[in-house]
């Protein structure tokens, strides 16, 4: 037999070598993880994406057989946590628990981004997607959205906002638009802390994420004022929508999603899916999420890409409308 080898042997070759890399693939997914993974989050304790991030990590950290720990690493309204996931290894056990505000708004609004949502980022699944809304003391005076902006405009020294991420702040700045109230801008690092100021009287209002205000509205601590969806949520029957406020044009439903590196394992990334998908339609998760007017979705890596490109499109085009310069 000849020293080259015949096309029958090179073909057997080749195909032993695409089995082994399949097997290898494979084997990445089955045998992950084999340590704790863990959850990022772009805000402090207490907030939407941190409360989120926590009713999934129990149930993801079940299914997965390790424990998924949640670390909170606030900075730039989400922006921060995203840029450290990018600087860990692309191996599936450093999760991104990423916010649209981050993803999506932060692109529109940021002259310089540190990362590229869908060239640096696989996305993985949605988590939930909720409305925003509109709270304040309920010791202030403010019984209706119209008050709070007849008082901002006879008090612009004292009348300011809370905001955490470019979410809120793109929201607030809208509702101003809508509306001619004045409000100043005063940063905070998570939508916990945005509450806690508008509860201590250190901000006028805040347009937030309800899984933070729900408890304190609930408790009669905060007023809910108006709410940015279509129709009022069952959970807050009483608290009408910004068009029926007689603000226009602010039905703005947001979300937060798990990501991860791009780069890591196919095999990996949809064991990832696959299980946080199965996570979210537990009973106990959906009703968990109702009671924070939020809907658990879990929906696949390729629905959630469609959605992310969608939205990038339409938050780009909102600052241009809006004429907000990028900074």
């Amino acid at each position: 037999m000849g020293a080259e080898m015949s096309w029958p042997g090179r073909w057997i070759g080749a195909l032993a070598g695409s089995l082994l890399l399949t097997s290898a693939a494979v084997g990445q997914g089955s045998g992950f993880p084999s340590q704790p993974v863990r959850l990022i989050v772009g805000f402090a304790a207490g907030g939407g994406n941190d409360v989120l991030a926590r009713v999934l990590a129990d149930k993801l950290g079940q299914r997965l057989g390790q424990p998924v720990i949640v670390e909170n690493k606030p900075g730039a309204g989400g922006v921060t946590s995203a840029a450290f996931v990018l600087g860990q290894p692309a191996d599936g056990y450093t999760v991104l628990v990423g916010a649209s505000g981050a993803m999506t708004i932060a692109p529109a609004v940021t002259k310089a981004m540190p990362f590229d949502t869908l060239r640096d980022f696989i996305p993985v699944s949605m988590i939930a997607s909720f409305p925003l809304v509109m709270v304040v003391s309920a010791q202030s005076e403010f019984r209706t959205v119209q008050d709070v902006v007849a008082w901002s405009k006879k008090n612009p020294d004292k009348a300011n906002y809370a905001t955490s991420s470019p979410t809120f702040m793109l929201a607030t700045e809208l509702f101003k638009l809508r509306t001619g109230a004045v409000l100043q801008a005063i940063p905070y690092r998570g939508s916990g802390e945005s509450v806690t100021g508008v509860l201590g009287g250190q901000t006028t209002t805040a347009i937030v994420d309800p899984l933070p205000a729900m408890p304190l509205v609930s408790s009669g601590q905060l007023r809910a004022l108006g709410i940015t969806s279509v129709v009022r949520p069952p959970e807050l029957p009483d608290v009408p929508t910004m068009q029926e406020a007689g603000v226009p044009d602010l039905n703005i439903p947001i979300w937060s999603g798990i990501f991860v590196r791009n780069g890591t394992p196919e095999a990996v990334a949809a064991k990832l899916e696959s299980e946080i998908r199965a996570a979210l339609q537990l009973p106990d998760v959906k009703a968990r999420f109702r009671t924070l007017v939020t809907d658990a979705v879990g929906n696949s890596s390729a629905e959630f890409k469609a959605i992310i490109e969608a939205d990038l499109e339409r938050w780009s085009a909102v600052v241009k409308a809006a004429n907000i310069q990028p900074q």
